[in-house]
Parts: C-alpha cells; structure tokens; sequence
C-alpha cells in the first residue's frame, strides 16, 4: 500500500500516541508532540477532502502556562472525544528524563520549573475556543482520557504514578481515587507497574474499566461514583504469553487499545504484545479470545512484534462492522529476520519493521492483512501508534518521516484498495 506524506509545519514535532480522533464535521484533529522542554505539543485540523492543514493552537498556551518557565505540555495521550461540539482530551508531559533505563518525569534545566501536571482541555468546533478543566493531579502528566459523554463525567489514568481520576462537568470538580497498581511506573523494583492505555467507557450505564500489570480488570460504577474489582473474569490468557508485572518494558497482561460497539454492546481489544483480539461483555462479564490479527509474516515468524508495547492504531471503521488495526510486520534480509534489542526497559520499537494494515470483519470474523505501507519515496512509516477514519474512509496516523535529512512525526494518510 502507498500512502501520502503531509506537512504541518512543525519541525519538532516527535512521535506521538492516540492524540487524534475523527469528528463529526467530516475532518481529523490530531496533537503533534514535542520532547523538547520549552517547545509544547501543537494542535492541528485535517480536511480530507482539500487536504488542508490548519494549526489550530499550542497546548501549553491553551492550559495557561505560556512563559510561566514550566515544562511545557509535550504531548495528549489520548483519543479524542468529542461531546456537544466540543473535542475533549488531555495533555501529558513530552520531556523526559531516561533513570535506570526508564523514561521518568523530566528533571527541569536551570531557570525552569518541574512540569505542573497534565489538563483535559476542550475544543469548541464551531468557535475555536479552547477551555481547560485543570489539573486532577500536580506533577502528574494524563497517560490515557475517556469520557461518558452522556452523563458529563470525564476518567484519566496519570502518569507515572498512576491514579485513578475522574471529572464532573456538572459539578466542575475533579476527584482522584488514588494509586491503581503498585507505584504504577514511578516504581522500583517489585512496587513497578506499567499502566494501562485505554479506559474502556460503557455508555449503556457510564462504567469505566480498566486493567492491570496482573491481567485484573476493574470497574468503576457511576451509580456509587466508585471503584470496584471484576470477580470472575481477567487477561490471564496463556495465548497472551507470561510476563512479569513488575518488570518494565512490556504491557504485561493490560490490554493494550480498546473500542465500544454499539452494534452488539461489547468490548473490542487487542492485547498489544501478543496481537490477540478479544471482545469482553460486561453484561456477561466474559472475555472471549476471536483471533490473531497480528500481519501474516508476524504470524508465520512466530515473534512478537518489535514495538515492546504493542501497537496503539485500533479503531471502529465508519461502516460499523469493520475493525482496523496499525501493526508490525518482521523484515527480512537474505532470508533471515531482522531482531532488534532482546529487551528494553521502556516502551520504544526495539527494532525495524514494516507498518502492515490489518481489517477483522465482526459479523463475519473475517481477517484480512492489506500488506505492508510504503511512502511514495518507498520508506517505510515508523512508531505508528495512532489511527483516526475520517467519514470518507481516509485512514489517517501519525508516523516518522524523513525530508531533505531532517526526521520529524506527521500526518500520513492511507486508503484501502
């Protein structure tokens, strides 16, 4: 598959995840991060049909905290969700400092200060106006956002301790519920967690879920404003491999990316390490593994996929039966795969590998893998981890891609044959 490069005029711009999300006026919103310290994340619109490009503001100026000398806004982490016109999504921390191994919260230059904590901002589609619903935690960046958009109620996940928040737009009030596993990823040793990347929301009754290292799921209940844990089912699939929970640089037994089908009221996910699809009712409270929809030449080499954490890019396609999913594909150079690092200790591609396009067909179960992509200059894109369907059918991510010597990550386009 050939895909289409685009430009949006921002030369820092560094790999991103989720940060984009299709909206209801036919176009796609994404975030552009920045690992730079006092360069933040940047705000852009794409039109498919013109393919116009609009920058639309800098997170850092939108939360308040243009030239107030703290680390800026680096990055949103999330899907975007869009309620009552409005785009809502969250901001995280892009600089870092690598410990041991381990991306931690930056430690500041001289002259600036700690990051202040990650916002959840809104952004009005017919006016262009930003509003920021403020911090739920200080010094804690927003590694994942959902939201029940039918009763207001707006859920995170920080980073790297690793809370449970919630925001009530009624009331305007945040509430933390405290650490959900461990020391989540500020931990050492035998108190490390990594956390999960996607609060599945069930807008049947406003439950938000969410796992754990351990493979736990948990639940929380709008009725009681409180969370809970889910007897009787998990993630421990032997399909899904062994993993220690508290050692880094894998997702262990969390899913990795998770989607809600209105057609059939489940749960669609991908455990990220192994590539398994799976669908989890939470009427029947019951997780059903349907198949590998890892690239076929990932299948047939039998390796897991080079990304440590697994691949981010999963969505419902606008036909509502159609899921699509952004994953890796092995290379191989005189007949022999190309390994990368046996480990790492955080998430980051631990070798080179080919972008594949993936469609599992619910009614039917039908797999299908469309092949690898390629620019048209013929490189291949790298740190995929984003996938916005706009309501024509483009598939739109956020890739790395090389102009005239310089890297930076951008927008890339795609179109199923």
């Amino acid at each position: 598959m050939t895909a289409k490069t685009w430009n949006s005029g921002f030369a820092d711009a560094h790999d991103s995840y989720n940060s984009m999300g299709a909206a209801s006026d036919g176009n796609v919103y994404y975030a552009l991060s920045s690992t730079r310290h006092d360069v933040g994340a940047q705000l852009y619109r794409f039109e498919p049909g013109s393919g116009v490009i609009t920058h639309l503001g800098d997170l850092t100026e939108a939360c308040g905290e243009k030239d107030t000398k703290t680390l800026v806004q680096g990055k949103s982490h999330n899907v975007f969700v869009e309620a009552n016109g409005k785009l809502y999504f969250a901001t995280h921390a892009g600089y870092y400092s690598i410990i041991d191994g381990k991306e931690q919260m930056g430690i500041p230059p001289e002259g600036w200060k700690p990051y202040p904590g990650g916002h959840v901002l809104s952004y009005d589609l017919a006016t262009g106006a930003f509003e920021d619903l403020g911090i739920p935690l200080a010094n804690e960046g927003i590694l994942t956002m959902a939201m029940d958009t039918a009763r207001g109620r707006i859920f995170g996940i920080t980073w790297p301790a690793g809370h449970f928040v919630r925001y009530d737009l009624a009331q305007g009030a945040w509430k933390d519920f405290g650490p959900i596993s461990a020391k989540g990823e500020s931990g050492q040793g035998a108190e490390y967690r990594t956390l999960c990347r996607s609060i599945a929301v069930d807008p049947r009754d406003g439950s938000a879920y969410y796992t754990v290292s351990e493979g736990d799921i948990f639940r929380y209940d709008h009725a009681k404003d409180a969370i809970e844990p889910v007897t009787g089912e998990n993630l421990r699939k032997d399909y899904f491999g062994l993993y220690d929970p508290t050692s880094p640089g894998h997702m262990a037994y969390n899913w990795r990316q998770t989607i809600w089908n209105p057609v059939d009221s489940q749960f669609y996910g991908v455990h990220g390490n192994s590539g398994y699809l799976f669908r989890y009712d939470p009427t029947a409270n019951r997780v059903v593994v349907l198949d590998r929809i890892t690239s076929e030449v990932s299948k047939r080499s039998g390796m897991f996929d080079q990304f440590s954490y697994g691949y981010l890019g999963f969505e419902l396609a606008p036909d509502g039966r159609t899921l699509v999913y952004l994953t890796g594909g092995p290379i191989y150079q005189d007949g022999r795969r190309v390994a990368g690092k046996e480990s790492t200790a955080m998430g980051e591609a631990k070798g080179l590998e080919n972008l594949h396009l993936i469609t599992w067909d619910i009614p039917t179960g039908q797999y299908l893998d469309h092949g690898a992509i390629f620019y048209e200059n013929g490189d291949r894109p790298l740190y995929v981890n984003s996938l916005a369907i706009a309501k024509d059918g483009a598939i739109c991510f956020l890739a790395r891609i090389t102009e005239n010597g310089h890297l930076r990550s951008d927008l890339v386009t795609v179109r199923i044959p």
